[in-house]
């Protein structure tokens, strides 16, 4: 096999990753310690001295968090009871086995960004765990829930383009096509509202996300949409003569709007019966402060049915119904919030890479997921998005993403350098989107 190139690093001053560790990560903890530090007086109203004690605990875990971060410590094994702790400190060990072989110490810039980057947001969740009994408090609620709220006319907007549509089946087929690629579109610029991008500072959307799209698309560097259209229109022509289903996974990314993009996105795809069930994968923990857990989405329905607008509301009720029903079903699994890349999905966790083989279609919504899926490894532009899947092909799949690290595949040749001319940062920003798509299998 092929040696693969090694993986992004905050040891590498001036790289992304390197700003990320020396400025984005200390500024999160810091936000989310001034946060607790506001509402202290709650902790003891809900549960007297007790309450005050956590608090005084999760803060003082935090803080030797951020020092060891700030000050470039060794990363430390778990010490809390979750889960999931064996499995984060036999890959500590690991990593210890190679680089003891070089004399190189497992800290936080000296480590693999994306490994050091998971960490942080594990070790958040083990102060939480060790400061019963605010065990189960969401750290990022508030920048999520304002999000969506600072979002509310876009929100509204889209709401009400999702019910205008409901005449779907008077739509041709070419029709059809059009709006399909206008939500997708849709959907992938509304990852540019991404809280661990900015800090935790405010990320909603202002605009009506409908008029912005034609301005958009030279913006688009990949773009295999086409081919997610031919997956689904074939398999609805041919479920017609076999009854079978179609079934669509969304990896989700950031809560607030995004998600709302991606429940839009996943009426349309049930209205139109491009998909007969939707299957939606988010994480057990909070995470990357902005991602979406099963809170989050209940939150959202919950907003939406008690709207004063219509158009909210009924999409609200219609939504809680598909989960009702199970045309919609939600499912969390601890490895989307371990270090592993995806390649490593069938041997760490082959009851999720079983479940994901049941699916015709994989969206992959946004950046890390995309990190994950290519190993956030120093691949060359124009390597195949196949290749650097590294073996990872559960079903036909699709990464939906505005770029916001340091790693692109599957460019055409001189692509990324010219991007690079007229902006240097292009690969930071959000920005730029990719819809990539690997389907090295029959897609019947």
């Amino acid at each position: 096999m092929d040696v693969l190139p090694p993986q992004m690093s905050a040891k590498d001053e001036g790289s992304f990753a390197y700003f990320t560790m020396k400025n984005r990560a200390p500024q999160i903890l810091i936000k989310v310690i001034n946060t607790l530090q506001q509402h202290k007086n709650e902790f003891f109203e809900k549960l007297g001295e007790v309450g005050t004690e956590a608090e005084k605990k999760l803060l003082s875990l935090l803080s030797k968090l951020l020092n060891e971060l700030q000050t470039d410590e060794p990363l430390l094994p778990l010490t809390d009871n979750w889960v999931d702790t064996d499995i984060w400190n036999q890959y500590l060990k690991y990593h210890h086995s190679l680089l003891n072989e070089t004399n190189k110490k497992i800290s936080w810039f000296q480590s693999p960004w994306l490994y050091v980057e998971c960490y942080m947001y594990r070790r958040i969740h083990e102060a939480l765990m060790l400061s019963s009994p605010i065990s189960d408090l969401d750290v990022f609620k508030e920048p999520k829930e304002q999000n969506f709220l600072e979002s509310q006319e876009a929100i509204r907007i889209l709401c009400s383009y999702l019910q205008g549509l409901n005449k779907i089946e008077n739509l041709d087929e070419n029709q059809l096509k059009d709006e399909f690629f206008k939500l997708l579109q849709i959907s992938l610029w509304g990852n540019k509202c991404d809280l661990s991008l900015s800090g935790g500072q405010s990320s909603s959307q202002t605009s009506s996300p409908l008029t912005v799209l034609e301005d958009l698309k030279p913006f688009i560097l990949v773009n295999n949409m086409d081919y997610l259209w031919l997956l689904l229109i074939n398999r609805k022509k041919m479920r017609q003569e076999t009854f079978s289903v179609t079934r669509v996974d969304f990896v989700l990314d950031n809560a607030g709007f995004e998600l709302v993009t991606d429940l839009v996105m996943a009426d349309f795809l049930l209205a139109s019966k491009l998909a007969t069930e939707i299957h939606f994968h988010g994480k057990s923990i909070p995470w990357y402060v902005s991602d979406t857990n099963k809170n989050d989405i209940n939150w959202v329905i919950e907003q939406l049915k008690a709207a004063n607008t219509k158009c909210m509301s009924e999409c609200g009720i219609n939504w809680e119904d598909y989960f009702k029903k199970h045309s919609w079903v939600y499912h969390d699994h601890m490895f989307w919030t371990l270090p592993y890349e995806y390649c490593a999905m069938s041997q760490v966790a082959p009851d999720l890479y079983a479940e994901l083989q049941k699916s015709n279609l994989i969206l992959f919504k946004g950046d890390l997921n995309y990190r994950k899926l290519v190993g956030d490894r120093k691949w060359g532009f124009t390597v195949p998005f196949h290749q650097a899947l590294n073996g990872f092909h559960p079903a036909p799949l699709c990464s939906i993403r505005t770029v916001k690290a340091e790693v692109q595949v599957g460019l055409a040749p001189g692509q990324g350098e010219q991007v690079a001319v007229t902006d240097p940062q292009w690969m930071n920003t959000g920005k730029y989107g990719i819809f990539q798509f690997d389907g090295h299998f029959d897609l019947a």
